[in-house]
């Protein structure tokens, strides 16, 4: 069968070359190629308002948690040292703070009054922490934040040492 195929086309050869598709096929092609073509789809007004809509939020959502990033820097991130110490410090007020907080029965007044003076120390550390970011000293920031830590714990340790002088106290009126 090839052998047959392919003495057809030697033979018939010159006429493939010199004659080419007659003009019935390139009709039909013509005729193919017409009934293929699709129309062109057009994107509605709805479709692209919601694609922006889509930019819009996913860009406003990066550019927010990267302005979130930013705006939570640590201590060790500008200094490890001062980073050591601040964790060691608030691991001890934690400490300072449930001591603290068992003598509230005893002495519901006076703990009133001490955990004022803790939240004032917090509401500056906080004030400190926020002003981190965007200060030219940031350094200078850091040395303040671990130093209003310091102080937290001493006032933690003056406030535990006086409660127990109150508590000595009451149990020497009540004795009497």
């Amino acid at each position: 069968m090839n052998d047959k195929l392919e003495g057809f086309v030697k033979d018939n050869k010159r006429e493939f070359e010199v004659k080419g598709p007659s003009d019935q096929l390139w009709a039909k092609i013509e005729a193919e190629l017409d009934k293929k073509k699709q129309p062109k789809k057009s994107i509605k007004m709805y479709q692209w308002m919601s694609i922006a809509a889509t930019l819009v939020v996913s860009l406003g959502l990066y550019f927010t948690y990267n302005y979130n990033q930013a705006k939570n820097i640590d201590v060790a991130d500008i200094n490890p040292e001062f980073g050591k110490r601040e964790v060691s410090f608030v691991s001890q007020i934690e400490e300072k703070k449930d001591s603290l907080a068992i003598y509230a029965s005893e002495n519901p007044d006076l703990y009133k009054r001490f955990t004022e003076d803790l939240k004032n120390l917090d509401a500056e550390y906080d004030r400190l922490k926020a002003e981190l970011p965007e200060s030219p000293n940031q350094i200078f920031v850091v040395k303040e934040m671990v130093k209003n830590r310091e102080m937290q714990l001493q006032v933690l340790k003056q406030q535990l040492m006086i409660i127990n002088q109150v508590n000595q106290y009451n149990k020497k009126e009540n004795s009497i």
